[in-house]
């Protein structure tokens, strides 16, 4: 649907080109057949003998509808044609035709049920200020009639008329606006915040991948320049490694960046990592060994293959912790425990630190939450079971929750 305030759309008839052209059919036809009633009840309608001519006024000075009066209508019809694509351009038409109308002294009639729709349309599809504005300009312009001498001018009274064929469907064209563009915003409100959850979710992924990667390749750069002139050899290895955790990091961001490419985009030779799971905790734990830590990776419970969202939020969380670890333990050593029971999937990663109780949530903890929430688990952390170490523990369960409806 679109947008109330746009400009106006160019003029085709194609495909539903009915939804313009039949109803201003079906209007012409009413009003063109109730035209002669009106004249029988305003009079006369057509020749009469020995009486006035159809252009000539009635007694009561109300002119008999002829010739004039359907073509007015006939051209009112015309113009509804283009009330949903040009309505500002139609309500002047119709006001134009509708006051010619009442001027020559035609009586009122569903002529001025094209007055309504006009202003209808008006207040649907254009801001409310400019619609405000034009419609107020229609009802003083159906006013003029009231300013032509006559007998059978209705004075004061054809206010109400005039008011009632403008206010009442410019209420309503204007209710609809206002819902539609409320219906509008929700769905731009609705597309932002996947635009920004699919925004924060990369972010996440790089922040993991990039950071793990950095973190190792500090390690052993700072081991590198502490023992490369006393000890070469391991200056070397510390090299090796850093080589090995940069093209590591580099393979798995590749992965992570592919999974916003349009469909078809990867090169013929392009290359794809797998995923990051739970049966690549292995290489990640070696990875930090690598570093200089002592990692305990122990895995208990069912071998089956995981959901991948759920493999792929074990795999971020223990490769976070023990980022965190390297970044910030005093210590080298830590514990990777994960536990796979018959509904949920507990990790827990234990390391030493003098002051456990100190830690706030960082960039890379707040992630770890936020995947684990995203799969109806959690993410604790604090102090460890043991004096002086730091204990991170997060429950996800191996059955996504139940699908929360729309309020």
């Amino acid at each position: 649907m679109p947008r109330p305030d746009l400009p106006p759309r160019p003029l085709r008839l194609r495909g539903g080109w009915w939804r313009d052209v039949a109803p201003a059919l079906l209007f012409a036809a009413f009003a063109l057949a109730t035209l002669p009633v009106i004249g029988r009840a305003s009079g006369n309608w057509g020749p009469r003998s020995g009486g006035p001519s159809p252009t000539q006024p009635l007694p009561d000075g109300t002119a008999t509808p002829d010739a004039v009066a359907a073509a007015l209508v006939l051209l009112t019809a015309a113009a509804l044609v283009l009330r949903r694509r040009r309505p500002v351009t139609t309500l002047i038409a119709v006001t134009v035709a509708t006051t010619l109308y009442l001027v020559i002294g035609y009586p009122y009639g569903p002529v001025l049920l094209g007055v309504a729709v006009a202003v209808f349309c008006v207040a649907r599809h254009r801001p409310p200020r400019v619609a405000a504005g034009w419609a107020a300009g229609a009802f003083v312009a159906l006013l003029i009639h009231l300013l032509v001498p006559g007998d059978g001018t209705p004075g004061f009274t054809g206010f109400v008329p005039a008011a009632a064929w403008v206010a009442l469907p410019f209420s309503l064209g204007l209710a609809r606006h206002l819902v539609a563009d409320a219906r509008s915003r929700a769905r731009a409100d609705a597309d932002e915040s996947l635009v920004q959850a699919e925004r924060l979710r990369l972010a996440q992924e790089v922040h993991d991948v990039v950071g793990h990667g950095l973190a190792a390749i500090q390690m052993q750069a700072d081991i590198a320049l502490h023992v490369h002139e006393t000890r070469p050899g391991q200056s070397e290895d510390a090299l090796r490694a850093i080589s090995a955790a940069s093209a590591e990091a580099l393979e798995e961001l590749r992965s992570t960046l592919s999974s916003i490419r349009p469909e078809g985009a990867v090169a013929p030779g392009d290359t794809v990592a797998p995923t990051p799971g739970l049966a690549r905790l292995g290489p990640l734990c070696e990875r930090v060994r690598a570093a200089g830590f002592a990692v305990e990776l122990e895995v208990t419970g069912a071998r089956d293959p995981l959901p991948t969202a759920l493999d792929l939020a074990v795999y971020r969380i223990v490769q976070e912790s023990l980022t965190n670890v390297v970044k910030h333990s005093a210590h080298p050593r830590a514990e990777v425990q994960v536990h796979r029971g018959a509904e949920e999937v507990e990790v827990t990663v234990t390391n030493q630190d003098l002051h456990p109780d100190e830690h706030t949530a960082g960039f890379g903890i707040s992630g770890m939450q936020r995947r684990a929430a995203q799969l109806g688990g959690t993410v604790t952390f604090g102090a460890g079971p043991q004096p002086h170490t730091f204990r991170l523990h997060a429950v996800l369960p191996s059955v996504a929750p139940p699908r929360q409806e729309m309020p």
